[in-house]
């Protein structure tokens, strides 16, 4: 087999798994190989990378719940590898769909972490139908344990630096009113704006679930700031204010020793996770902190988490004020959209209200 570059992303490292599949003459007819992750949080599974020797991409940007489709859900219970033998004659909508990109046998099994739970899956489909006999089962064998083994890498890497971050917010979770529930929700605030943009920004699945996984560190520099000026019940002084703006250097900072301390300097994506913490602050007029930057070029990621973070905060309990309505909310940020938030990004997630109000549920404050 050859050698897979470790500083690939992870679509990239399928890419070439797909590549060496292609070579092998017993598999060969094998078109396409896709994973998908599950967020326990809210249920949803979302798409994540995928290679194919197709044209179209049946699901790519995609999310549905997981109990919306009954026979994943029975997969990761059973835990034994589904087999469609053909796609055509389903009647689900998700095989209807492949069968309509030229796929027409499938198989799928389920990725679970080193404590048995679920963390997506991983399809596999041939444009013959039937394809799946256990003697090409056998060959292919070797390759689904590779996807599975650098799925989960990919996954345990991202999830090692989210527990560091988490770990060092809890250090200062005395200090500081955001709560769990609030990273939990903007986080996924920030992956429903990228998903819709993703495609017109010439960005893929991995993209997007970075972006969500690296949003909750935004403000991580805030355990840096003196409580003095973070717990300050009223608004800040224009002194307190710029003390206050230092957060956003000590983040980066901070971003820069895990990267190096846990090795993962060549981590896929993490200019993803630098820029959200570089620039969520900036505004798209020029007038935010701490380089005001204008426009693009504020970084995409930094102008996601932006709208995410303050639609959140607008529509949460702090000590100084009470949580906005909904309503209210989505007028500011179109007020200010072209002058503090960029106004693609403020419209996607207007626009995802339903998908919005549904992270709301699944994520309360509590009491």
């Amino acid at each position: 087999m050859t050698e897979i570059d470790s500083a690939a992303t992870f679509g990239q490292r399928l890419a070439g798994v797909f590549t060496e599949i292609r070579s092998v003459p017993e598999i060969a007819e094998i078109s396409r190989i896709a994973v998908a992750l599950f967020d326990a949080g809210t249920g949803m599974l979302h798409t994540f990378a995928h290679a194919s020797q197709a044209a179209a991409n049946p699901f790519e940007f995609y999310a549905r719940h997981l109990h919306e489709v009954p026979s994943l859900v029975h997969l990761a219970e059973s835990g034994a590898p589904r087999i469609t033998d053909d796609l055509a004659s389903e009647a689900t909508p998700h095989s209807r769909r492949l069968a309509e990109c030229g796929f027409r046998s499938s198989y799928a099994t389920a990725l679970h972490d080193e404590r048995a739970a679920l963390v997506g899956f991983v399809f596999i489909d041939s444009d013959q139908p039937r394809y799946f006999s256990p003697a090409r089962l056998e060959r292919l064998g070797p390759y689904v344990h590779i996807v599975t083994l650098l799925a989960g890498l990919a996954v345990e890497r991202m999830r090692v630096l989210r527990a560091a971050i988490h770990t060092l917010r809890e250090v200062g979770s005395q200090r500081d009113f955001e709560t769990g529930a609030h990273l939990d929700r903007m986080a996924r605030y920030a992956r429903l704006i990228a998903r819709r943009l993703a495609g017109a920004l010439g960005k893929d699945d991995e993209w997007v679930e970075s972006l969500a996984q690296f949003a909750p560190l935004h403000d991580i520099g805030k355990i840096a700031i003196p409580d003095a000026i973070l717990l300050k019940p009223a608004r800040l002084s224009p002194e307190e204010f710029e003390q206050m703006k230092h957060h956003v250097a000590a983040g980066s900072q901070i971003v820069t020793s895990l990267l190096r301390n846990f090795d993962f300097q060549d981590l896929p994506l993490a200019r993803v996770m630098a820029n959200v913490v570089a620039y969520h602050h900036e505004g798209i007029d020029g007038t935010g902190y701490p380089g005001g930057l204008l426009g693009e070029a504020i970084p995409i990621e930094a102008r996601i988490v932006s709208v995410a973070d303050v639609f959140d905060a607008l529509t949460s309990v702090r000590p100084y004020k009470k949580a906005w309505t909904n309503d209210e909310a989505f007028a500011y940020l179109q007020e200010q959209a072209g002058h503090k938030f960029d106004p693609q990004c403020v419209a996607a997630l207007v626009a995802l209200r339903p998908e919005v109000e549904m992270v709301q549920r699944s994520f309360r404050e509590e009491a």
